[in-house]
Parts: C-alpha cells; sequence; structure tokens
C-alpha cells in the first residue's frame, strides 16, 4: 500500500514497512518530519523523536493537529498514507501525486520516462519512480535560472518556439514534457558544436598536410 510512495521518497526499506510494528511505525513518521515535511523547527521535534516514550501517541496526535491531518492518530493506515501524500507533495511539488498515483503504471508514462532517461544519458533502473527523481534532479541543475542566465551571457540566439519541436513520446506531464523538449535542443546544440571542434580539426589537420616542413632530423621534406 505505502511502496510507491516510500520509494519515490528514497525510504531506506520501502518493501518492507510494516505500518503493524509500532516501533516502525513511529520511526516512518520521526523520518518523514526530519527529512521530508519538516513542520517543526529542529529544536521543537524532541518528544515525535523520543520514540520509546509512552507520551508518544499524544504527541503523534499534536503532530497531526499541527500538520493539519484530516484523519486521528488511530486511523493508522489512513494516517500514515496521508503524510506519506504530505511529503511526496513536498519533495515533487504539485504534480507529484498526480504523476504517482495515476502514471506510475501507465505503458505510455514508463515509455516517456525510458526516453527522458535515454535522451539524458541516465542509468535505466527498475523502478521507473527512481529515474524519474533522477531525471528531476538533473533538469533542476541544468535549468534553475543561474544555469540559464550563464548559458544567455555565454551565446545569444533567436527564439525557439518549443511547441513546434515533436518530442517523439509523452510522459504524461506538460512540465515533463517541456523540460525535455528543451533538454533535447541543447543537446542537439551540444553536438553542433562537438561537429564544429571536429570540422576544425579537420581543416588544420589538412594544412598541414598541404604544408609539410622539413624535419633535419630526418633528412627529408615531408613525412
Amino acid at each position: 500500500m505505502f511502496r510507491r510512495k516510500l520509494t519515490a521518497l528514497e525510504y531506506h526499506n520501502p518493501t518492507g514497512f510494516d505500518c503493524k510494528d509500532e516501533t516502525e511505525f513511529r520511526n516512518v513518521i520521526v523520518w518523514l518530519e526530519d527529512q521530508k515535511i519538516r513542520h517543526y523547527k529542529i529544536e521543537d521535534r524532541g518528544n515525535l523523536r523520543n520514540i520509546p516514550s509512552s507520551d508518544w501517541p499524544k504527541y503523534f496526535e499534536k503532530y497531526l493537529q499541527d500538520v493539519n491531518c484530516p484523519f486521528s492518530a488511530q486511523q493508522r493506515q489512513e494516517t500514515v498514507d496521508w503524510l506519506l501524500g504530505l511529503a511526496v507533495r513536498f519533495e515533487y511539488g504539485d504534480n507529484g501525486m498526480m504523476v504517482i498515483l495515476h502514471y506510475s503504471n501507465n505503458p505510455d508514462f514508463k515509455a516517456g520516462v525510458l526516453g527522458l532517461a535515454n535522451l539524458l544519458k541516465i542509468q535505466r533502473h527498475d523502478d521507473y519512480l527512481v529515474m524519474l527523481k533522477a531525471i528531476r534532479i538533473l533538469i533542476q541543475e541544468r535549468l534553475t535560472p543561474d544555469a540559464i542566465a550563464k548559458a544567455s551571457q555565454a551565446k545569444e540566439g533567436l527564439p525557439v518556439a518549443l511547441d513546434k519541436h515533436i518530442l517523439g513520446f509523452d510522459t504524461g506531464d506538460a512540465t515533463l514534457n517541456e523540460a525535455a523538449r528543451v533538454l533535447r535542443l541543447l543537446h542537439i546544440e551540444e553536438l553542433r558544436e562537438l561537429q564544429t571542434k571536429i570540422n576544425e580539426a579537420i581543416v588544420a589537420v589538412q594544412a598541414i598536410i598541404a604544408d609539410p616542413k622539413t624535419d633535419h632530423r630526418l633528412g627529408k621534406v615531408g613525412r
């Protein structure tokens, strides 16, 4: 029930989590607050972190109220699922839940993720959500305002209408589709620059061959 969300959040044991185990349950709650949700300030998390305490259920109930959870502490499965969903939204943005719940088993979604991974030279993984997160990280690194500003300073070009460039696959998310188009155009531009450098190298070699120099050590001209 929780595996996909725990996997998307990079929990260390997504397949083995047992919601009915009291210690595991409390550890997951603390992990979510410490690593993903971060509703409390660090200094205010002490009561929640005190897992062995007999008062822990009382502090957990207060925590649920503070994060506006619609479920009570007695509704354990519903509470865990809701907190996982909240963590996913913080981790992936407003569209994170839609991607995980509605597209993770969709063949078109999987094909789109695989296409993006191939385009970006990201290593394949059996879990498409893991690949999706790697794609998101790379996009954030390549398309941050600073990176875009630096690229704009290096070279000015003509405006490009992204909607006129066919992607060839559909990720199921408009934002990812647009990011993929941008990255494909960047990749094409890099290939053009590489081809230009190769052409320049060929010209330089041809110039050397066409104008041989005397090598006095060999006692002959040319090669």
